[in-house]
């Protein structure tokens, strides 16, 4: 299996004796000995992929990088943040998501309003299986956990990814103290309930609703 580390924060590199990985398409900066490069459709694989693809949309672009050496990838430089999964699923915004194990199942999944309040469709990207991926925020992200007993409300522009066993539920932040001006200023809010992590970036994306 390939090996992913960082180099600083913001160079993810991946050594591979014969092994592959998919990775955001363009985000290759260098590698060294001897790599074969294949464009690859996001949105999941087989007919099932294509399908889902067609009716959400979603045209994550990624390549297939196999070989024997060292490649490295970033994304604008942007922070990397690493992600074992054993047999977990990963949810993550499809331009967050820049690097899998080759192993590891992609695909989509219907996340409702809170696709459609940050601009970026009704659905997200899912890796499911057992391996590292690596997902990318603007600033260094946060990893925080939801527990039965603590519930948490995200932003949905600084929402990245999350992990476990969660429900998410889209809510309006909007109440009588938003009007007089006291509130927390956020229209939109995704409530987290179970048990599980979240990761959230620093830099809020633009939605619907406006800057939040």
């Amino acid at each position: 299996m390939a090996q992913f580390r960082l180099q600083g924060s913001k160079v993810l590199a991946v050594d591979m004796t014969g092994d592959a990985v998919k990775a955001k398409n363009g985000a290759m900066v260098a590698y060294d000995g001897q790599m074969s490069f294949k464009k690859m459709s996001g949105g999941g694989e087989g007919l099932r992929g294509m399908v889902t693809r067609r009716l959400t949309g979603e045209q994550m672009a990624v390549m297939e990088v196999k070989g024997h050496g060292t490649c490295y990838f970033a994304d604008r430089a942007s922070e990397i943040n690493l992600v074992g999964l054993q047999g977990e699923k990963l949810f993550v915004e499809s331009s967050n998501l820049l690097c899998t194990d080759a192993a590891l199942r992609t695909g989509t999944t219907f996340t409702g309003l809170r696709g459609a309040s940050q601009g970026n469709g009704l659905f997200t990207t899912t890796v499911e299986g057992s391996g590292q991926a690596a997902i990318t925020s603007h600033g260094p992200a946060v990893v925080l956990r939801v527990t039965k007993q603590y519930p948490l409300q995200v932003d949905p522009g600084a929402y990245v990814a999350h992990t476990g066993d969660l429900k998410q539920h889209f809510q309006s932040g909007v109440n009588f103290r938003t009007f007089l001006g006291e509130g927390s200023g956020e229209a939109f809010q995704i409530r987290f309930e179970g048990e599980g992590l979240v990761y959230v970036q620093p830099s809020e994306r633009n939605t619907v609703g406006g800057e939040v």
